[in-house]
């Protein structure tokens, strides 16, 4: 499941450069997270660096992308072959 930032999002601006797969930028009005490139971090760390880094806890899992740990990893290999 990728994770989204709610309207709670202060643009504080530490997201974004926390991402390992660059899947957070800014929006028309607070900072969006492409879920098709969100892995939750799983393959570099052991839990979202987005969440770990927020101040306001504002990135919950999106209930539209449902992924199991195992589909986040298949994707996080994909986007390294992707990259290469």
């Amino acid at each position: 499941m990728a994770l989204k930032i709610t309207e709670e999002c202060i643009n504080c601006d530490v997201c974004e450069p926390a991402c390992p797969n660059q899947a957070i930028s800014m929006g028309p009005e607070i900072y969006v997270i492409n879920p098709n490139l969100c892995t939750e971090c799983e393959g570099h760390f052991e839990v979202p660096q987005c969440r770990l880094v927020c101040p306001v806890d504002c990135i919950p899992k999106n209930p539209d992308y449902l992924e199991t740990k195992e589909q986040l990893l298949l994707k996080y290999h994909s986007l390294l072959a992707g990259s290469e």
